[in-house]
């Protein structure tokens, strides 16, 4: 009876798994598994899958087959046809939305397949791997040392329930073979390369609530992924408008400023954490930066532009700039980015114009393997 559930568990599994890619870009739009995400598994809404089953009738309800009829009559009940239609009150419940479970890290594995990611490849220690056994099941076979004494009882008491063989008087549970239950497990592997990701985003009074609520739905998904490639990955958050300083993540997401724009306040402050902190020979990083593309000045670009090719570049696996559409922006930066940099293979730059647009550019981001 184990073995059948397990099974049903799986098929269940795999249908879940199906439903989730086929509306990931719809997940990933409306950012509602943002919001439900715990330590480590995210709720996903999905519609309510139901396996295909015989159910019966009342008595003297009648049916295919029984009664009197001719060929084309209703198949409501006493040949009258069904009430009901649009619009009409009913008794019945309606369609209930389910909500199921998912690691993070099967989200990652969905979120490569489905965006054909390549895993990356660290740079420093990766080559040195440990291994993790991690128990994710049960099984009917294996060492006693693994043997699951509470599954094994239960399932010792539920035979000699029904064989009609336990004693309430004399209540002696004595396991036999076949309901012994085992702990079953997998080895992973675990690469012991650090990294760092260094968020950055422009808080100034052109960057609005829909546009960082952009960068909140894409930062989940780039660590989604990047902390499946990694074992204790670590963040840090830059906020800048004139000026930059660092701030916790729901200070991040929070802030709004109203004052003018200077990036290369934001990328001097990232050189100077990546210096003090995170060798580039022992840490691989990820710095990302997101704006509207304005900047205070053409001296201010310039000065960025010294920075990411003299400071941040060399020491980075990958620089990524996201530039998110508002209609307070002058869309500039971007391009000045792209005409100096055009043939820096780890500067990667995505043009996010709505929620629409964040699957493709996590694919721009991430799609390199660096």
């Amino acid at each position: 009876m184990s073995q059948k559930i397990d099974l049903d568990q799986r098929r269940f599994r795999k249908i879940i798994r199906g439903k989730i890619k086929d509306n990931l870009r719809k997940y990933i739009s409306n950012g509602e598994m943002v919001a439900r995400k715990g330590k480590d598994t995210v709720s996903i809404p999905l519609p309510s899958v139901d396996i295909p089953r015989f159910k019966h009738g009342g008595k003297q309800q009648g049916g295919v087959g029984q009664g009197d009829g001719e060929v084309g009559d209703s198949l409501g009940q006493d040949g009258e046809e069904q009430p009901g239609g649009p619009g009409e009150a009913g008794d019945k419940p309606g369609e209930h939305a389910l909500e199921v479970d998912v690691s993070l890290e099967e989200l990652a594995e969905i979120l490569g397949e489905e965006l054909s990611l390549p895993r990356i490849e660290p740079k420093g220690s990766e080559k040195i791997t440990s291994h993790k056994d991690r128990y994710t099941g049960i099984r009917t076979t294996g060492p006693e040392s693994l043997k699951h004494f509470r599954r094994t009882y239960k399932e010792a008491l539920k035979r000699q329930v029904a064989t009609g063989t336990y004693s309430k008087k004399n209540p002696i549970v004595i396991p036999i073979k076949d309901d012994k239950r085992f702990r079953s497990w997998k080895t992973e592997p675990l690469p012991q390369s650090s990294a760092v990701i260094i968020y950055m985003m422009d808080v100034s009074g052109s960057m609005g609530d829909e546009q960082k609520e952009i960068v909140r739905i894409e930062s989940f998904w780039l660590d989604t992924w990047l902390r499946s490639q990694y074992k204790g990955i670590e963040s840090r958050y830059i906020i800048h408008d004139a000026m930059a300083r660092e701030v916790d993540r729901d200070t991040f997401f929070s802030t709004r400023e109203s004052g003018g724009t200077m990036i290369s306040s934001a990328y001097k402050l990232c050189s100077k954490i990546m210096e003090d902190e995170y060798p580039s020979d022992e840490y691989n990083i990820y710095p990302f930066h997101f704006s509207d593309g304005d900047n205070w000045s053409v001296d201010d670009t310039v000065t960025c532009v010294d920075i990411l090719n003299n400071q941040i570049l060399p020491n980075s696996n990958q620089f990524s700039y996201g530039q998110v559409e508002s209609p307070y922006g002058s869309g500039q930066f971007i391009k000045d980015l792209q005409e100096h940099f055009a043939e820096a293979e780890n500067l990667v730059t995505s043009e996010i114009k709505g929620k629409d647009a964040i699957m493709d550019s996590i694919k721009d981001f991430l799609g390199q393997g660096k």
